[in-house]
């Protein structure tokens, strides 16, 4: 069974940066698709960014392009969310998740992590 575990989350200001961390576990981690997911309070969790499994190739949501960098580290089972510039509006609960897709859709994953809150003060 995959496991997936994010840390990294935290308070920071305006314009800061952070970097989130999802380390994967129960299968081949190089033969998954890996997105972030996002939720504020209120509100329905959307689409951040994903990688594919196959050449790496990244996707971005438009309210992050530009400032948010998605990798991954196959030796490590660990993806990341390099974020730069952050906005109040980027408050949220940051999920990750894996697929076994190619290139998965927007909600094409089969597993999802527990979260890890990102607070950007104003």
């Amino acid at each position: 069974q995959v496991q997936l575990v994010e840390s990294g989350g935290g308070l920071v200001q305006t314009g800061g940066s952070l970097r989130l961390s999802c380390t994967f576990s129960g299968r081949t981690f190089s033969s998954y698709s890996m997105g972030w997911f996002r939720q504020a309070p209120g509100k329905a969790r959307l689409f951040v960014a994903r990688i594919s499994w196959s050449v790496g190739s990244t996707y971005y949501a438009d309210s992050v392009k530009g400032r948010f960098t998605i990798s991954r580290d196959n030796t490590k089972s660990t993806v990341y969310l390099q974020m730069n510039s952050l906005k109040p509006e980027d408050t949220a609960v940051y999920y990750c998740a894996a697929s076994k897709a190619v290139v998965p859709s927007t909600w094409d994953y089969d597993y999802w992590g527990q979260g890890t809150q990102v607070t950007v003060s104003s």
